[in-house]
């Protein structure tokens, strides 16, 4: 498992980068295939947060945990996905069995320059972006615990927003051809 530690407003001393690598290479276990992982500390005034983001064959898992203590954070985030495997357990077995991707999907992140008076984008992420079912992208929606996802729809080939509706269900938005 390849693992890399990084901080923000946080000195990152070998104690704290090794607990944190021990605790997400627990990961490691529920796959066969080699995992990414990228795990980034954060101080903000009185909390200590923690998220990783880790990747094994094009799946993408997240998890933030938030606490008054770095090690706590580690703990809660760790548990988390955990949690998150084991719950999506027969899905991603399923999903990583397929001979779907071979590229993975790996955000970057590339912070505009300020622009004038007004709303402006303050983030922004470029990833890869390949065919996928609808079921998958629902998966990989819920891994992420995200609201929306966009994906390519393997049926049409077009590209795709998946939502999540109010009433817990799912809405595809997806152009005309």
């Amino acid at each position: 498992m390849q693992i890399t530690v990084r901080g923000k407003n946080i000195e990152i001393t070998d104690a704290l980068r090794d607990y944190a690598t021990k605790k997400v290479a627990r990961l490691d276990k529920y796959f066969d295939r080699p995992v990414e992982a990228q795990v980034t500390l954060t101080v903000e005034k009185d909390r200590h947060r923690v998220e990783v983001t880790a990747m094994v064959d094009g799946l993408i898992l997240r998890g933030e945990e938030s606490s008054p203590d770095m090690y706590a954070s580690i703990d809660l985030v760790s548990d988390k996905l955990e949690k998150q495997i084991e719950r999506y357990k027969t899905r991603i077995s399923r999903r990583l069995r397929s001979n779907g991707l071979k590229n993975g999907v790996a955000p970057a992140y590339v912070p505009e320059e300020d622009e004038e008076d007004g709303p402006r984008v303050v983030r922004s992420k470029r990833f890869a972006m390949k065919p996928m079912p609808v079921e998958e992208a629902i998966l990989q929606m819920n891994l992420l615990n995200h609201d929306f996802f966009v994906f390519m729809n393997a049926e049409t080939e077009n590209f795709a927003v998946l939502y999540k509706r109010k009433d817990g269900n799912y809405g595809l938005i997806e152009p005309e051809n």
